[in-house]
């Protein structure tokens, strides 16, 4: 049997620790997310959504608990450790695209490649098939401020998935969309992970997204709850 792509067991976290002005933010998390399995997470601003999907992407460390990718338990690994599951393993979505502005579509999927050594043919057929999956494939030569809202985040989706993580960490991918835009953007951000088989947690505050995945589980004073 597979280990799950994500594991987080008993994860707190507090800023400000031991001060007057301490904030406590995740009080005991568990989490467990199998392979090809689609997780909601639904949560209001402030309520720390953005704290648990950085530290269940190695960006952040909890005070305790533990963080498994892929079955291997990353409590106290390196730096280099960390980065190199980071890169290799996990794909990251924000609600603005952070695309880099001087490069094109296909550039901003080719480059991640790049730095995780891949040679640049393959990294461009990669790259132009993903386009290909989202639709957009003859905008590749277009840069960020060429592109629509909606297309500037299927690059992003595309960038996300360019080294072929086990797990997507999505918060709030489409937030920044209208309603007409962010309900096509997100079906293609679905139909990309269905076809790659990978994992997600996506966080959204829109419950008609989240009813489209496969769990959904709301964050509620630091800790989750089934929906």
């Amino acid at each position: 049997m597979n280990d799950p792509v994500l594991r987080l067991s008993g994860i707190k976290k507090a800023y400000n620790a031991a001060k007057p002005t301490e904030v406590t933010v995740l009080r005991g998390i568990d989490l467990t997310v199998e392979p090809g399995e689609v997780v909601a997470l639904v949560a209001p601003s402030g309520a720390g959504k953005s704290t648990l999907l950085h530290i269940a992407g190695l960006l952040d460390t909890p005070d305790t608990g533990t963080v498994e990718i892929a079955g291997v338990d990353m409590t106290g690994q390196s730096d280099r450790k960390r980065t190199g599951v980071r890169r290799r393993d996990v794909g990251f979505i924000y609600q603005f695209h952070h695309l880099l502005p001087e490069f094109s579509a296909l550039e901003n999927i080719v480059l991640p490649q790049l730095a995780n050594g891949v040679g640049t043919a393959d990294a461009q057929a990669r790259a132009t098939g993903l386009l290909d999956q989202v639709g957009i494939a003859h905008r590749a030569s277009h840069r960020p401020a060429e592109l629509s809202g909606g297309e500037q985040q299927r690059v992003a989706f595309c960038r996300a998935l360019a080294n072929a993580p086990r797990l997507l960490l999505a918060d709030e991918p489409t937030g920044n969309l209208d309603p007409t835009t962010s309900d096509q953007v997100f079906g293609a951000l679905m139909d990309l992970v269905r076809s790659t088989g990978l994992s997600a947690v996506i966080a959204t505050h829109n419950l008609e997204l989240a009813a489209r995945m496969d769990r959904q589980i709301r964050l509620d004073a630091g800790l989750l709850v089934p929906v």
